[in-house]
């Protein structure tokens, strides 16, 4: 029997809050839904992933080698932009985690900037790789604005795909 009372303690009252919050999901975000594009195109979540930018000038992006200096993506950040869209990623199957705004644009590896994009249906990921090159080279040859190429990809990759190529969507 216990000779003194039992009396909470600060320490025990975060165990316990911590312990219900994590058997509850209290704190768990609710995952982030794909928005569907013109065409059925899949596109992230903008409140989950608004993109971000660091910053660069335009001769900063325009080496070949550019990419491969600044690409630093955690395995963690991948899991983490899997779990925000509460999707599980597939071996070679479903996605990539791609940047919305991509490095050779000044595009950031912040996790605000990555999302799950999936390669079908098309265009989809392998499509916006393209995309991306094109806006690279339209910048860096001067024919387009560095910050205007940055807001049209991260509001609508697929309005600019189409755009590109000289095509309004097929409805």
């Amino acid at each position: 029997m216990l000779s003194t009372p039992w009396r909470p303690t600060i320490r025990g009252l975060l165990v316990g809050l911590a312990w219900l919050v994590l058997t509850t999901g209290a704190a768990a975000q609710p995952p982030a839904h794909y928005r569907t594009g013109a065409d059925g195109v899949i596109l992230p979540d903008s409140s989950a992933t608004p993109g971000a930018t660091r910053p660069v000038t335009v001769s900063d992006l325009c080496p070949i080698a550019h990419t491969r200096r600044v690409r630093h993506v955690t395995p963690a950040q991948k899991h983490r932009a899997y779990a925000v869209y509460g999707a599980t990623p597939k071996q070679g199957v479903c996605c990539e985690v791609d940047h919305l705004i991509p490095l050779e644009l000044g595009g950031s590896n912040a996790d605000r900037n990555l999302w799950p994009e999936p390669y079908a249906p098309k265009p989809g990921a392998r499509e916006k790789d393209v995309l991306e090159t094109f806006l690279h080279f339209a910048v860096c040859g001067g024919t387009l604005d560095l910050k205007e190429a940055q807001q049209k990809i991260a509001a609508d990759w697929y309005a600019v795909y189409l755009e590109m190529r000289g095509q309004g969507p097929s409805r």
